[in-house]
C-alpha cells in the first residue's frame, strides 16, 4: 500500500474519530429548565476540548453588554458583566457572523482579547428567528488558525445553546406571566367573593328589612293605644304604689318604642343624599347641637380642626346622627369635668380621619370585636344598635370604622371618610 493511501486512511480514521466525539459531546448534552448553567458549561467545555483552545465562554449579550454564562475555566464568584465597546466579541455582535482572528494582537481593528491570549474564534447564539442574543468566543494563548471544521463544531454548539438560552428566557417570562396571572386571578377572586358577600349582605338587609317592618307595624299600633291607656290613668287618683309602677310601665313602653325605630332604622337601605361638606364647618355647627346633650352637659368637649380644612362627600344629617352617637358614648364613659376630644387628621392626601377620644376605662379586646354586632351593648339599658347603626352609615359612605382602646390612651373611635380632591 503506497504512502498516499496510509495517510489518507489515518486522515480518515481521525475524522471518523472526531466526529464520534462531537457526537458523543452533544448526545451527552441533556438540557433541563432549570439547569441551564450546567448545561452552559459542557457546552464551553466541550468546545474547548474539541477545537483544542485554552479557554471557551458562552456570553449572553443585549444593550451593549455581554454577560458570561458559561466559562471552561473557573472566573471565580460573581456576575462577569463586560461592555462589548472594542471587544472582539463586540464585532461578533455587530456583524452577526463568526469571527476567527489568527492573532488579535496583530490585528487590534477587529477588537481587544482578554490579556494574555491571541487567537480568537467567535460564533454568534441565533434563536430560531434569526436573532442574535450572545456569543461561543474561543481564546488561545498562542497564535493559530481555525479550520472551517472547527467552525462548523462550534456552530453546532452554537445552535445547541442558542437554543437552550432562548428556551430559559421563554420559560422565565412564562413564569413571571403565570405569577402576574396567578396575583390577577387572586386578586380578582377577592374581589368577586367581596363583591358576593355584599351582594349577600345587601339582600339580607333587605329581608330583614322587610320583616322588621311588618313586626315594627304590628307592635306599635297595640304598643300605641297601651301607651294612651296607661297615660290616661295619670289622670285619675292613684296609691304611691299604683303611681310608681304606672311611671315604670309607661317607661318600659317608651323604651320598646325607642327599640322598634332603632330596628326600623338599622334594617332599612341606608339612602344618602350626598353634598360637599367642609369638615371643619360641619363639626362646628354639630358641637352647638352635641354641648346640649344631657349626656355631655358636665364635659368638655375639645375641638382640634384640620389646617388646612378638607372637604368630604356625605349625607349631612346621617353623619350628624355618627358623631352624635359617638359624642354621647364617650362622654357616658368618662366622670364629669373630664375632657373628650374630637380631632381631625387629614396626614392622609386621599382620605380623612375624624377621631373621638376619651380617656375613660379601656374597652378589653374581646368586646371591641363585638361592639358593632347588633343587639350587643355593654350599658345596662342600651338597645345595642347604636354602633352598629353607625357602622351601616359609615360604611354606606365607604368609610371605616376604627376601635382602639388601651389603658395608656384611653378610647377612641376612628371615622375614615374619602376627601374631595380638589
Amino acid at each position: 500500500m503506497s504512502k498516499t493511501s496510509d495517510d489518507e486512511m489515518l486522515l480518515h480514521k481521525q475524522t471518523w474519530h472526531r466526529e464520534r466525539q462531537i457526537i458523543a459531546r452533544l448526545s451527552s448534552l441533556n438540557y433541563r429548565t432549570g439547569e441551564l448553567g450546567s448545561y452552559l458549561h459542557n457546552i464551553a467545555c466541550g468546545v474547548s476540548e474539541l477545537i483544542g483552545v485554552d479557554w471557551t465562554v458562552v456570553t449572553f449579550c443585549q444593550e451593549g453588554f455581554e454577560t458570561v454564562l458559561a466559562s471552561s475555566l473557573e472566573m471565580g464568584e460573581g456576575e462577569h458583566v463586560y461592555s462589548l465597546h472594542g471587544l472582539l466579541t463586540g464585532t461578533v455582535i455587530k456583524m452577526g457572523q463568526s469571527l476567527a482572528v489568527r492573532d488579535a494582537q496583530k490585528h487590534p481593528e477587529y477588537g481587544q482579547a482578554p490579556e494574555g491570549y491571541c487567537a480568537y474564534l467567535g460564533i454568534p447564539l441565533r434563536t430560531a428567528e434569526s436573532k442574535v442574543i450572545g456569543t461561543i468566543c474561543s481564546f488561545n494563548h498562542l497564535p493559530r488558525d481555525f479550520a472551517k471544521e472547527d467552525i462548523k463544531i462550534v456552530e453546532l454548539f452554537a445552535e445547541r445553546a442558542a437554543t437552550a438560552i432562548d428556551n430559559y428566557h421563554l420559560y422565565q417570562q412564562q413564569c413571571k406571566f403565570n405569577h402576574i396571572l396567578e396575583a390577577e386571578v387572586e386578586k380578582r377572586t377577592v374581589e368577586l367573593q367581596a363583591a358576593q358577600a355584599k351582594l349577600l349582605e345587601q339582600e339580607r338587609l333587605v329581608a330583614i328589612g322587610e320583616f322588621a317592618a311588618m313586626i315594627v307595624h304590628e307592635i306599635r299600633n297595640p304598643l300605641t293605644t297601651m301607651i294612651m291607656g296607661l297615660k290616661y290613668f295619670r289622670k285619675t287618683i292613684l296609691t304611691e304604689s299604683a303611681q310608681e309602677r304606672l311611671a315604670l310601665a309607661l317607661s318600659e313602653a317608651s323604651r320598646l318604642e325607642r327599640l322598634l325605630s332603632e330596628i326600623l332604622l338599622y334594617a332599612k337601605p341606608q339612602v344618602l343624599q350626598l353634598c360637599e361638606l367642609d369638615v371643619n364647618e360641619f363639626i362646628y355647627e354639630l358641637l352647638v347641637c352635641i354641648r346640649e346633650m344631657p349626656e355631655a352637659l358636665e364635659r368638655q368637649i375639645e375641638f382640634i380642626p384640620a389646617s388646612p380644612t378638607v372637604t368630604i362627600l356625605g349625607d349631612k344629617d346621617k353623619l350628624k346622627q355618627v358623631f352624635i352617637n359617638l359624642v354621647r358614648n364617650a362622654c357616658e364613659a368618662v366622670a364629669a369635668e373630664d375632657i373628650v376630644k374630637l380631632k381631625v387628621d387629614c396626614s392622609h392626601t386621599d382620605k380623612v380621619c375624624i377621631n373621638v377620644h376619651n380617656g375613660g376605662e379601656p374597652i378589653p379586646l374581646e368586646v371591641i370585636a363585638k361592639l358593632s354586632q347588633p343587639f350587643f351593648s355593654t350599658k345596662p339599658c342600651g338597645t345595642g344598635l347604636g354602633l352598629a347603626i353607625t357602622k351601616r352609615i359609615v360604611n354606606a359612605h365607604s368609610g371605616e370604622l376604627l376601635i382602639s382602646s388601651n389603658l395608656l390612651t384611653g378610647t377612641t373611635v376612628s371615622v375614615q371618610l374619602l376627601v374631595v380632591l380638589q
